[in-house]
């Protein structure tokens, strides 16, 4: 799964790398967690241009009796999207990217969990693999929300998690966007796992567990064996 990311780019450069119009100002962020707001580049088909909104982490079908399922499905896999009731809708229809520079997973040892941060070896963001949806509850409110597909591993996460988000290649970003794309047959090959040796890993400390750690400090590598 994907339970924590980061995007710690100035706007510039985002809406330079993805290609959208602008980007508000976004503060640095080192421990993304479920639920709260994060970026994405979606579709407009009004404007028929690309765009930067802000989502919710979790993504809350329509028909979802209230806001709180959305806590459940900040991930969907990759293999079954298209068929599970709560994200084949989206997956034809409502696609995006959410943007992040590097994320983490944890590794179980010795009755413990080590976290681990990977990230690209150039340093540059990227766009996971999302989808977004509408829901307005009962008494009007609405949100617009996300969830993160994931993969098999690559090499280099097997050590540490079976699964991985799905990083797409930016030649496929606007494929993944366009609404007009909706066969499972067209898309599924774009969510694969991303090539090992374009990546890096390292150990970090157990600061980032806690949601409320968003300082550099949760990306800093940590010597294993030296404490937090």
């Amino acid at each position: 799964m994907c339970g924590r990311f980061t995007l710690n780019q100035s706007s510039a450069a985002l809406a330079e790398f993805f290609q959208v119009k602008s980007i508000p100002n976004l503060a640095a962020q080192y421990n993304i967690a479920p639920t709260q707001r994060v970026a994405t580049v979606l579709h407009n088909p009004e404007s028929g241009s690309n765009e930067f909104q802000q989502l919710r982490w979790g993504l809350i079908p329509s028909w979802a009796k209230d806001a709180s399922m959305g806590a459940k499905l900040i991930n969907a896999r990759a293999e079954t999207v298209a068929e599970k009731p709560a994200f084949r809708s989206a997956f034809k229809h409502r696609r995006c990217l959410v943007l992040a520079d590097g994320f983490f997973e944890w590794q179980r040892q010795n009755g413990k969990k080590q976290p681990f941060y990977f990230r690209l070896v150039d340093g540059q963001p990227f766009g996971f693999a999302g989808l977004w949806e509408k829901w307005r509850s009962p008494e009007g409110e609405e949100i617009t929300s996300c969830t993160i597909l994931t993969t098999a591993a690559n090499e280099l996460l097997q050590p540490i998690h079976e699964r991985m988000p799905v990083i797409l290649a930016p030649q496929d970003y606007d494929l993944w966007l366009n609404p007009q794309m909706q066969t499972r047959e067209t898309l599924q090959p774009l969510l694969c796992s991303y090539p090992s040796q374009a990546m890096t890993a390292y150990p970090v400390s157990t600061i980032v567990n806690n949601p409320r750690h968003n300082t550099p400090e949760c990306i800093r590598e940590w010597e294993m064996g030296g404490g937090e």
